[in-house]
């Protein structure tokens, strides 16, 4: 049996899509892979196949030096420029950090990425193309499902959410770096729209936007909601109940969230980023601004056809992206990695 040690503290806290994608390979290994995987979690003194590394701690980067750690796997959810628009580090401690930052990347024997467009970046920085590989994120179905018009009358009533207007759902950190100005002005301007957005400050003071963004967050327009962070087994119910999922973000990875509108068959708008044309092209509606994001909503709010038309493409991208398929991917990249070490027989 294969043995493949994690590190993370991915799901440490709340409301960040790293944690999220970190939990679904956990449990789709288990669900699929439990009699050809023995899988442990932060377990410094074991020894293993593969060490795969989902975070950057210090710790997890001098545990890289110790002995029995076999292939060295690294997730790469973020680059240095990545986090400009996320976080306020003042210098000198944030060129420090973005040094770090590539070391580990480099300390390991390859590292998946979650973004097609970091390759280039990633070569650049001096790390090998052929140790870099593609693989998307994915989300459960049984966790994140469509429900029918019914089902979706009786979950807005429980939310306290008018069953009759139309209504727009947005997720993740709030921060400038996800569009939520931009979320929040399209509330201003479209007063007769039910507008939520789940999510909160995860790094506290430290988000980018952060003292601007509270003053609304606590005082938002009368059609606008803030539920803060929603627990996983919640945020379903949020995408179940929206016409429309909108993100904004002016800079991505590869958002769970649009993952998880898909998987439920919610409509997808975005402004439209390099990585989406890179992954996604076709399933979703391509914005360019906050005044094009206005059109394009009210073009959808008066053409029933389009919007049902927007839903059957998140449904053929969620068949896309899908946890089965995700999971033949995942198996037969740690096989291949383990065979690098001489475990297994290269396939």
């Amino acid at each position: 049996m294969l043995k493949i040690n994690m590190f993370s503290t991915a799901d440490k806290v709340k409301g960040q899509g790293v944690g999220s994608a970190y939990v679904e390979l956990i449990n789709m290994l288990q669900k699929y892979f439990s009699d050809q995987f023995s899988v442990s979690i932060n377990k410094y003194g074991s020894r293993a196949d593969i060490t795969h590394y989902h975070t950057i701690n210090p710790s997890f980067f001098l545990s890289t030096y110790a002995p029995g750690r076999g292939r060295k796997v690294g997730y790469v959810h973020f680059l240095p420029e990545t986090l400009d628009d996320s976080l306020k580090i003042p210098q000198p401690f944030k060129g420090i950090f973005y040094k770090y930052v590539i070391a580990f990347y480099k300390r390991m024997d390859h590292i998946v990425v979650v973004n097609p467009t970091f390759i280039p970046k990633l070569v650049a920085y001096g790390i090998a193309e052929d140790k870099i590989t593609y693989i998307p994120n994915f989300v459960n179905p049984k966790e994140f499902y469509p429900v029918d018009q019914q089902d979706k009358v009786t979950l807005r009533k429980q939310y306290g959410l008018d069953v009759n207007r139309f209504t727009v759902f947005g997720s993740g950190q709030i921060q400038t770096r996800k569009g939520v100005l931009d979320f929040i002005k399209l509330a201003q301007q479209n007063p007769t729209v039910q507008f939520v957005w789940a999510g909160g400050f995860s790094f506290g003071k430290l988000t980018s936007g952060y003292d601007e963004l509270e003053k609304v967050v606590k005082n938002p327009p009368a059609n606008l909601l803030f539920p803060g962070i929603v627990p996983r087994e919640k945020i379903v119910d949020y995408y179940n109940m929206a016409d429309l999922f909108l993100l904004p973000s002016y800079n991505e990875l590869f958002p769970m969230s649009v993952l998880e509108a898909f998987s439920t068959h919610t409509p997808v708008m975005l402004r439209d980023l390099d990585l989406y044309k890179a992954i996604i092209s076709g399933y979703y509606v391509p914005t360019q601004n906050e005044e094009d994001m206005n059109d394009q909503l009210h073009r959808l709010i008066n053409d029933p056809e389009a919007l049902r038309d927007l839903q059957r493409r998140s449904a053929t991208a969620a068949e896309r992206y899908s946890e089965s398929h995700l999971a033949q991917v995942w198996h037969d990249f740690y096989l291949q990695q383990a065979g690098e070490k001489g475990h297994v027989k290269k396939q």
